[in-house]
């Protein structure tokens, strides 16, 4: 699946489902946006995305979906998180507040973006990377 949505500052966007998804993004050494599965944050925590992001030392965009949830979004800026994508809502600007006080990019929609989750997109990485 590819979405449609596209960021010209950002690489390319993987989404990833878990550790060995993002492993093999990385291992690419070509340069890559993480992105995770959709609600990822609302779902399995801003704690999760940290601690798969410093498992596989990508220092690049790395962006937590936290669907219409502004509370872990809140959550995300404080530990330290600096890419949420965020369905806009009531508070919006708030958290758009505090993603710019931390120099964080907030996305109001997923970027364009190739899912590790299906199998047939795993030889497609290195084309889509642009390598």
């Amino acid at each position: 699946m590819i979405e449609e949505f596209s960021n010209p500052f950002l690489p390319p966007a993987v989404i990833v489902h878990g550790l060995s998804h993002a492993i093999r993004a990385v291992a690419s050494a070509l340069p890559v946006t993480l992105l995770s599965a959709p609600g990822a944050g609302a779902a399995w925590g801003c704690l999760w995305w940290q601690e798969l992001l410093a498992a596989t030392g990508h220092h690049g965009p790395a962006l937590l979906d936290c669907a219409a949830s502004p509370g872990r979004a809140a959550e995300a800026l404080a530990i330290g998180l600096n890419g949420i994508v965020l369905t806009p809502g009531a508070s919006w600007s708030e958290i758009a507040a505090l993603a710019a006080q931390s120099s964080a990019l907030l996305l109001p929609k997923r970027p364009t973006a190739l899912d590790l989750g299906l199998k047939r997109n795993e030889r497609r990485l290195i084309p889509w990377l642009g390598g």
